[in-house]
């Protein structure tokens, strides 16, 4: 782990946070139910929402040994047992539609226990606020529902996706809280809500907290980008092993040709030699067949 921030420093990273980084925006919203309240109604355009919890950084494990967890910016719920997860998407691969599927499903899993019927799981809304205008059609929400495509009719499973633009800047509700999670002075926000936490936590919250949330982050974000080089570097080598195989394939099938061995030869050493279906390899064969003559 890093050395521990010093007070200056801590202060200088705090003071460029907004709400659109998650490592403030999970501090801001953790047990602060006005905060999630005000988020909620916004972006579902409902008044009527009553949220009895609320924690940020939520981990939600998978039953399945080796399987994917997730840790979650925000997990709500509401007085009729509905969840709420709220993510700060910055990137365009973080906010991709099948992210947003998995996190609806493990919203799922936690919801019923054994015995209970399946017409007792509880509604679950999974939110993308996005950066970027992630589907590039300039409006400020997007909510996803299942629909019956022959018939256009709702699919009422209880289950909803909702992407929030965040380069939206018209002059509404929508518009004000997406400028207020994108500032970094809470006096120049629009809602108290988000104002007054904020300014808690830039300036009167618990230092050592912030210290060591901030080193966890930059520990995450390091493990992130560890992973994006692994990624990259069995994806170079995967394409060098197949450029490796096709080199072999083509010398095979040349060679064959150049010393007089019939085609059906020639496919069955490939069949063999590369471990390709009968297919595969007369495919293989015609194409380095025609590129050596």
């Amino acid at each position: 782990m890093p050395n521990k921030l010093n007070e200056e420093r801590l202060k200088d990273i705090l003071a460029d946070l907004t709400l659109l980084d998650d490592i403030m925006m999970s501090q801001v919203f953790d047990n602060n139910i006005p905060a999630a309240s005000l988020l909620l109604k916004v972006i579902l355009r409902k008044n009527d929402i009553k949220v009895i919890s609320v924690v940020g950084q939520k981990v939600l494990k998978s039953n399945e040994i080796g399987g994917r967890s997730i840790k979650l910016d925000i997990l709500a719920e509401d007085s009729e047992g509905k969840s709420y997860n709220v993510e700060i998407q910055r990137s365009k691969d973080g906010a991709d539609e099948h992210r947003a599927r998995f996190h609806s499903c493990m919203l799922d899993t936690r919801m019923l226990q054994a015995g209970q019927d399946f017409k007792e799981l509880a509604d679950s809304y999974v939110i993308f606020i996005t950066e970027k205008d992630y589907f590039k059609e300039g409006l400020p929400i997007y909510s996803i529902d299942r629909v019956i495509k022959e018939t256009q009719k709702n699919f009422l499973d209880g289950s909803h996706i909702i992407y929030v633009n965040g380069e939206y800047e018209g002059n509404d509700e929508v518009g004000k809280l997406i400028h207020d999670l994108k500032e970094k002075n809470s006096k120049d926000m629009y809602n108290k809500e988000l104002a007054e936490s904020l300014e808690y936590f830039k300036e009167k919250g618990d230092r050592r907290v912030m210290s060591s949330k901030w080193e966890e982050f930059v520990e995450e974000i390091r493990e992130e980008e560890r992973e994006k080089a692994e990624k990259k570097i069995a994806q170079a080598e995967k394409k060098a092993n197949k450029e490796k195989t096709e080199a072999s394939l083509l010398t095979t099938v040349t060679a064959g040709i150049a010393y007089g061995v019939g085609k059906d030869k020639i496919i069955e050493r490939l069949c063999k030699e590369f471990k390709l279906t009968k297919n595969a390899a007369e495919k293989k064969y015609k194409k380095y067949a025609v590129e050596t003559a």
